[in-house]
């Protein structure tokens, strides 16, 4: 049985206060939501009481459909970026999203309509076997990796370990997954950029 901490609980009970009010702000319904998006009716039903937390390519899919930046689940207001502008994310300055095999720090959430989406977290899984499907979107992934070392899974591939320091470049509409390769948990660096 797998004991969840008060983090992993508050952030997805923060997600989904955020995703239900964002829903009930344009009067639609969970079903509405779902046939915009493509999920579930019950994976958005869950997400909006805190019983799951959405992976990268379901919190897009899920953004898409309901019109607004990803940053918009995590944070309430938000400043779109302007050319010449710039911001600064300190330690510790991030966005929470505890998922079964994943922690994503989600960088820069007070900035909207970003080109790119960086994220650093922390790989929980080991092996193959502890994902249930393959994660894609649309775009290109960058990754790094900060401590530990990876395989990183490519659907029809041959699987790529990663080293400290190591990074890799990628289409990421094809399937990937990430798991740590050593007995602690491994420490990435992500950028996403749609396209």
């Amino acid at each position: 049985m797998k004991i969840e901490s008060a983090n992993e609980e508050s952030s997805r009970q923060a997600f989904g206060r955020r995703l239900r009010e964002l829903r009930q702000d344009n009067g639609w319904t969970l079903a509405q939501v779902a046939e915009r998006s493509g999920l579930a009716i019950s994976t958005i039903s869950k997400a909006e009481r805190g019983l799951i937390a959405l992976t990268y390519d379901r919190l897009e899919q899920l953004a898409k459909g309901v019109g607004v930046d990803m940053a918009a689940f995590f944070n309430a207001e938000g400043e779109n970026f302007e050319t010449g502008s710039f911001t600064v994310a300190r330690k510790g300055e991030f966005e929470r999203q505890d998922t079964e095999n994943y922690v994503y720090e989600m960088l820069f959430p007070e900035i909207w309509n970003k080109a790119m989406q960086p994220m650093m977290g922390s790989l929980k899984a080991r092996e193959l076997k502890d994902f249930k499907q393959f994660v894609r979107h649309p775009g290109q992934e960058f990754l790094t990796v900060l401590e530990g070392s990876i395989t990183v899974f490519l659907e029809g591939r041959d699987p790529v370990h990663l080293e400290q320091g190591d990074s890799i470049y990628f289409d990421s509409s094809l399937g990937h997954l990430y798991a740590s390769a050593g007995d602690e948990d491994a420490r990435i660096l992500v950028v996403c950029v749609a396209t």
